[in-house]
This record gives C-alpha cells, sequence and structure tokens, in this order.
C-alpha cells in the first residue's frame, strides 16, 4: 500500500432487503443475519468490555462457546496494555519515563496497538492523531465514559493543537517507544477497530468458522462468511438489533474486512450548558464542529474504516470528497438527519 493513501474498499457489496435481525454499526448494539454452515443460522452473544458493548456472532454456533471466552480473553489484554483509564495499564505507566525524556520498551501488543494508531494518523493527515490524551482529560473525558459526569461547570478551553504523531518515535522491531515529554497518549479512536480486526482473524483461524466481533458498532468480520454475507444495519439513532430500526437506516452486507460509524452524538456531555463530544480536531485540542451527526465507513479492515469515518467528521463538509478520492463507501448524515450516500452505499430503508 502506497503511504499516504487508504485502501480499496471491501464492501458494501450488496444490499440485504428485509433482513433478520441484522448487525448494527453506530451508537448502537449488534446482531448478526444470515446463514451459517450446513444451513444453520449463526448465533451470537455480547457482553459489556473496553466500556462499551461487545457482540460476537460465528457462523457455527457450537463454536459460540469456545469462540466467547478467546474475544474474552483478548479484550481483557487490550485493555490492561492500552486503557488510558487504569492506573496500572501499561500505556499508563509509560508517563512518568517519558516525562524524564527516557525511551521506553513496550509489549509487542502495545507496541502494534500505538503502531496502527500512527498509521491512522498518516493516512488521515493528521486528524485522528494518538497524542490528543492531554486535550481529551481537559475537556472532561478523563475517565471511562460510563463514570464522566453529564453535566458540570463551564470549562476554560483555550485553542491549542495537540503536540502531534510526528513527535512520537515508535521502533516496532525493537520494541522502543520515545516521544517528547508532556505527551499523553490516547488510542481511544483506533484501539477498539484494532481489536476488532485482531480478534475476528485470531478467532477464525482457532474455531475455523465465519467469525463477526463488533466492539461499540466497530465491526471486523473473517473467516468463511454465511451465505449471503454479513448483514449489517447502519443507523445513527440507538436502538437494539432485534427492534426495529429506529429513524432511518441501510441494511448493507459484505464478506471480508469491516466497518465502523463513528457518531459526534454517542459520547456527548455538558459543561457550563456548552455540549462536548469525544471526538477531537487536533488543530485545536477541542471537539470536533458537528458538520456530521454520524459518518458510516466500509473498507478493507475496521481500522482502516474507523480512521476514515473519525477523520470524515474531523475534516467536515469537505469529508465527501476526501472519501470519493478514496474510493470508500460512506454513509453521511448530517446535524439535520440528511443522509449522504457515496460509494455505492444502498439507500436507507423507512
Amino acid at each position: 500500500m502506497t503511504a499516504g493513501t487508504m485502501p480499496e474498499t471491501t464492501g458494501p457489496d450488496a444490499t440485504v432487503p428485509d433482513a433478520s435481525r441484522p448487525a448494527t454499526t453506530g451508537p448502537a448494539g449488534t446482531g448478526a443475519a444470515g446463514t451459517g454452515r450446513a444451513g444453520t443460522e449463526p448465533a451470537g452473544t455480547d457482553w459489556r468490555a473496553l466500556g462499551t458493548l461487545v457482540r460476537l456472532v460465528v457462523s457455527d454456533p457450537g463454536c459460540l462457546p469456545a469462540g466467547r471466552d478467546l474475544l474474552a480473553a483478548d479484550l481483557a489484554e487490550v485493555d490492561a496494555a492500552c486503557s488510558r483509564f487504569r492506573p496500572d495499564s501499561e500505556l499508563v505507566r509509560l508517563d512518568g519515563p517519558v516525562d524524564r525524556g527516557e525511551a521506553v520498551r513496550v509489549s509487542p501488543l502495545l507496541a502494534e496497538a500505538i503502531g496502527v494508531a500512527l498509521r491512522a494518523a498518516l493516512l488521515t493527515d493528521g486528524c485522528v492523531d494518538p497524542t490528543v490524551g492531554a486535550a481529551m482529560s481537559a475537556v472532561g473525558y478523563d475517565r471511562d465514559f460510563g463514570l464522566v459526569r453529564r453535566d458540570g461547570p463551564r470549562l476554560r478551553l483555550t485553542v491549542r493543537a495537540v503536540p502531534g504523531y510526528h513527535q512520537v518515535d515508535l521502533d516496532p522491531a525493537a520494541g522502543v517507544l520515545a516521544m517528547a515529554p508532556g505527551i499523553r497518549l490516547d488510542l481511544g479512536a483506533t484501539a477498539k477497530a484494532w481489536a476488532a480486526d485482531r480478534s475476528a482473524v485470531r478467532l477464525a483461524a482457532r474455531l475455523g468458522c465465519g467469525v463477526l466481533v463488533s466492539l461499540g458498532g466497530d465491526i471486523a468480520v473473517a473467516g468463511p462468511p454465511p451465505g449471503g454475507g454479513w448483514s449489517i444495519r447502519v443507523q445513527d439513532v440507538v436502538s437494539r438489533p432485534d427492534e426495529p430500526a429506529a429513524g432511518p437506516s441501510s441494511v448493507v452486507a459484505i464478506r471480508s474486512g469491516g466497518l465502523a460509524t463513528s457518531s459526534t452524538a454517542a459520547r456527548r456531555w455538558q459543561r457550563g450548558g456548552s455540549v462536548l463530544h469525544h471526538i477531537l480536531d487536533p488543530r485545536t485540542g477541542q471537539p470536533a464542529r458537528p458538520a456530521w451527526r454520524t459518518v458510516s465507513v466500509a473498507a478493507a479492515s475496521c481500522a482502516d474504516a474507523n480512521a476514515a469515518s473519525t477523520a470524515a467528521i474531523i475534516k467536515g463538509e469537505p469529508a465527501v470528497a476526501w472519501l470519493e478520492h478514496l474510493g470508500l463507501a460512506a454513509r453521511l448524515v448530517d446535524p439535520a438527519g440528511n443522509v449522504h450516500r457515496i460509494g455505492g452505499w444502498p439507500p436507507d430503508q423507512g
């Protein structure tokens, strides 16, 4: 792949009307539809981890118990390495050495997660930047979102660019990380999508069946898909996948890769009457201007789809031309609820 370009999209490659219990991406739960091995229906289960809803669907129902155990173990490892909110996480333990100007050794898992974040920064012209950690804390997102105060006194925010991913030096082969003092990494913009990709591939190889992993609506699939592909309902109004869509939605099918939705409507809080959200513009260190309420993108991996959808939120109106130039299929919803579809994205239902 050429540096600075996103890979070509792998979906959506089909519209699936009247899908039964489709997987849902966006600020909502997830499920799955399709026909599994030997005519069986895929089986799924969900729980919470990494501060979000986890949904696992397998094409062979007999693989579900083992798959759940494997995915839970994978996510526990990711949380211990990458969490910004656990004082014992490997990421948080970097703060002291970094402030002393020391280069530090990191585990292969954390090195991979940071590498994915730096790649996303490169491919999005710095719109998705992992050095937003301090800015994220400054706007009030300084703990697991379930514990963030939904209202509070007005903040005195200063418009200031974040340090920038160019100040992060990672040698993945040696497992050595060096950063400018004071930088706080936040992998929240990329870690869930990367974890979904990683686990989908690992589970498909171990279980020998098709696997769909959704982490808060960031969806990755691997292994042989059900007949017709994995059906995914895309929407920006919260509802469970086993309930009728609340508001306009579209149903697509993917057979590989991933699909992600970024939203300014899902993780919001107020300070002094001002509404804030969790997608920060690295140029200002403040929540991006909400030109889009949600952006959904399909790509060759969930990590790439998520990088593109998050960057589109930050880019605002120019995101349409940017996504079209990359050849990515996408669905963008503006604050008034108007839906913009590009790259062959199917029409909405309802």
